[in-house]
């Protein structure tokens, strides 16, 4: 899953991009709202964690062109304003959650899996077939009651994918919602990561389909 970060203190954000990182989720970060707003206009994301105190344009400005377009990404804010008005403000404005600075990495961190799993996914293990479920939480593959062991670069592939079951979902979609700007990654590393994929989930009764020159589905079945 892809995270946008918009913070412009260097070091929070670096703190807070490490803490996404090693939880395995793809980041990217940008210190003004100006940025902020073009990216979002150009990329699409999981979720965005959103500073309000921000150069440029504010956080509050941020947000309100963020659903001004009708996009509906989960907006994680998080501010060292601490006043009530504040607070009904950025809900009002169509912020999922609101974070007070200072915050634990835990409570952050917890934070960020219930915005993800519940727009997702729900709040229960998504059951794909009898005996198969995945736990957004955990971010865990199950089958009958085993965890399937998936590198976390599998886990990323898998969510995309199911997040579209049934559909194809494009090479281009894969990389533009596992990796960040900084990441240099060939359709090459797509392929084996859908290969390593397809093959631990023989005889599941859920496969990766390939559609050549399309992309990927996840769906029942066998793959072709």
């Amino acid at each position: 899953m892809r995270i946008l970060v918009v913070e412009d203190d260097a070091v929070l954000g670096e703190a807070i991009e490490f803490a996404l990182k090693i939880s395995n989720y793809a980041v990217d970060r940008v210190g003004t709202g100006a940025t902020a707003d073009q990216v979002l206009k150009r990329h699409t994301f999981d979720l965005v964690i959103l500073d309000l105190g921000l150069p440029t344009v504010d956080g509050f400005e941020v947000l309100r062109r963020l659903r001004a377009r009708l996009n509906a990404t989960p907006v994680l804010v998080l501010s060292a304003r601490d006043a009530p008005d504040d607070k009904a403000r950025v809900l009002d404005l169509g912020a999922d959650d609101y974070l007070a600075k200072p915050f634990s990495v835990n409570e952050f961190l917890a934070r960020v899996r219930a915005l993800l799993r519940r727009s997702q996914y729900g709040p229960a293990p998504r059951v794909l077939r009898e005996g198969v479920s995945y736990d957004a939480v955990t971010r865990t593959l199950q089958v009958n009651g085993r965890v399937l062991p998936l590198s976390p670069r599998e886990i990323g592939v898998f969510e995309v994918l199911l997040q579209h079951f049934g559909r194809v979902v494009s090479k281009e979609q894969l990389l533009e919602r596992l990796y960040g700007f900084d990441d240099s990654v060939t359709f090459n590393a797509i392929e084996v990561y859908v290969h390593r994929l397809r093959k631990k989930l023989e005889n599941t009764g859920i496969t990766v389909r390939t559609f050549h020159g399309r992309g990927y589905q996840l769906d029942h079945g066998h793959p072709h």
